[in-house]
This record gives structure tokens, sequence and C-alpha cells, in this order.
């Protein structure tokens, strides 16, 4: 589906069949080695096949309920809703290829929630698709994927540093992995103890099952970074 310039307008009058994401995420440290914008840390790592996830608390007496959102082996959205037993893990009823978002709904948690695969470790499973921070009671993760019959238009993303040093700096990319190749750096700025919103001329057009994500990376020792990035996604014709 080709993208114009009335498209804002129609999106608005509910001419089109559409809907939106508003996607944030957070490392209170990141280094010199680029990292994902996203609760856990690191370069975040997709799921390969879509299988259940198993979800657990680091806290023992957590018996929180959540939501997690994602996407079924063809990519289609799919949610469920769950309840903690602490650091035994409880697996989901459907199979994700991914998850890219999850909340607590009833009982706050007293530790961290993870949403992973793999062994269970005192609450902590080998492989972190999703983690809901204590205190957050969502996940915070500038991370999501353009679900299945779907086109994505990508108006506008944000990165802001909170470093204090007058020679050091951040550095945060926009990527997009079409289905099937490779990450690409769509858009890239730089900065120092600021915020910086860019808003795009014209949207970025994003195909279905692409992956969309904020990274970042500072010069010198880690800094706290946060990232957003907003999508109106509109059912392909």
């Amino acid at each position: 589906m080709a993208i114009n310039t009335i498209y804002p307008i129609q999106i608005n009058e509910n001419k089109i069949n559409h809907d939106a994401v508003f996607k944030f995420g957070y490392d209170p440290a990141i280094g010199t080695a680029e990292e994902t914008v996203w609760d856990n840390g690191g370069i975040y790592s997709y799921p390969t096949s879509a299988t259940p996830m198993k979800v657990s608390s680091s806290d023992n007496s957590d018996t929180s309920t959540i939501i997690v959102y994602g996407l079924d082996s063809d990519y289609n959205e799919i949610t469920e809703s769950l309840t903690i037993t602490g650091q035994t893990e409880v697996t989901t009823t459907n199979n994700y290829i991914r998850v890219y978002r999850a909340k607590v709904t009833a009982n706050v948690p007293s530790g961290d929630i993870y949403i992973g695969t793999g062994t269970v470790t005192l609450g902590i499973p080998a492989n972190v698709y999703a983690k809901i921070s204590i205190g957050e009671n969502q996940t915070l993760m500038a991370v999501w994927t353009v679900p299945s019959g779907y086109t994505g238009y990508v108006y506008q993303f944000t990165v802001s540093s909170g470093t204090t040093s007058v020679n050091k700096y951040a550095t945060g990319r926009l990527k997009v992995r079409n289905f099937g190749e490779v990450f690409q750096t769509k858009s890239i700025v730089t900065l120092n103890n600021t915020f910086i919103m860019f808003e795009l001329g014209m949207p970025l057009v994003v195909e279905e099952k692409s992956d969309i994500e904020i990274r970042a990376i500072v010069s010198s020792g880690t800094d706290a970074i946060s990232g957003t990035f907003t999508v109106v996604y509109v059912k392909n014709e």
C-alpha cells in the first residue's frame, strides 16, 4: 500500500482501517557497546520460532496478574492474562513469535517479572524476551513488530540522555529489520544530556512482519537512555 499526503487526514476521519502504537523504552546503564533501549539491557534477541513463554518473578512471594501482548506464529496479534506464582514459572497458553509488551493489572509485584524461555533460575529464564522492572508495572522496551496483513508508518521517534559530563555524548539509532533481512539504520541522532524529538516529514514505511527498535551507545562510561517511537499501522488492502 503506497503512502501519500492525504493518509493523516483519512486516518483522523476513520476512513482507513488502522491502529496505532506508542512504544517507549528505558535502560539505566547503556555503555560503550551498542544496546537496544529496553529493560533487560544488551542487544534484544528475538524468538526464532513461536513457542510458549515462561512467566515468573525474582521474588518468590509475587502473585501478580499480568497481561502479555505479542504475535503468534503467523504474526497475528495475540494477548493473554495470567497470574504469577513467585519464582516458579507459569507457562502461557499461546505460542509467541514476538513478545513486545506486558503490564501488571493486579497485585503490585515486589520483584522483577520475566517473560522468556529456557531454564528458569530464581525466577529468571535463560532467554528473556520481556521484563517488568520493579516499580514500573509494565515493560519499558522500545521494540515492536508490524503484524501480518498491516503496513506500519513511523511518524516520530525520540531519544534522551541523562549524562552530566560535558565531554560525553550518546548516539541513538532508529533501526528496522524488514522481514527476512538484517537490521538497517533509518535515522541517527547524537546528544549530550538532552532530549531530541525527531519528526519525520514523511512517515517511514515499514512492511508487515518487520521489526522496529531503538538502539543507543555512549562515548564513555555508562548513561541512562530512554527512547520512544510512534507507529500507525494500516490494514493492507
